[in-house]
């Protein structure tokens, strides 16, 4: 797509990722859940941010502080950022190194695990990190590749709030 540029990809994929989830409390719609899967049925009316990463991937590390700005700038108007870590390497998929990884990047959005490359292969994905914007009405409507272009990218985040009805007046988000 053109860098910035809405359009219509078709329905998102479900969240079919199979691993552990972390960090989805109070987003799950179960009252009193803690870690556990959401399904995009959950997250209709949302604006949605697939995040395709792993933790050794110093083009994905460089990516988290637009992403974590993003998430406080935008969450409490309607931003939901899903981390698929989609493992490398086979260090990658140890569940404790995932989570010790989570916490040291600080890292607070909703993580999955995708051992198995099941969302991966959803998306017909190919690259970390790779992100996929998703809209209130549940479609892909812009996806990115690689770093960089985050000024874009948080205009696409704004133009989907807007879309669901949001003011967002003149919030910009600052990376860390």
């Amino acid at each position: 797509p053109k860098q910035g540029m809405l359009a219509d990809y078709g329905k998102a994929p479900p969240l079919i990722a199979n691993g552990p989830w972390y960090n989805t409390a109070g987003i799950a719609s179960s009252p009193g859940a803690t870690d556990g899967p959401l399904t995009m049925n959950e997250l209709k009316g949302k604006v949605v941010l697939v995040d395709f990463w792993t933790y050794s991937c110093v083009n994905c590390v460089r990516t988290i502080p637009y992403l974590r700005a993003w998430y406080n700038a935008y969450k409490d108007k309607g931003l939901v950022i899903i981390g698929v870590h989609t493992a490398e390497f086979e260090f990658e998929k140890v569940p404790r190194n995932v989570k010790a990884a989570i916490k040291d990047l600080g890292v607070t959005w909703p993580v999955v695990q995708d051992n198995n490359y099941d969302e991966w292969n959803a998306y017909h994905n190919q690259f970390w990190p790779a992100t996929y914007f998703i809209g209130p009405n549940g479609h892909v409507r812009y996806y990115h590749f690689g770093e960089g272009y985050y000024a874009s990218d948080e205009k696409v985040i704004q133009a989907l709030l807007r879309e669901r009805g949001d003011s967002l007046g003149k919030v910009v988000s600052k990376p860390d």
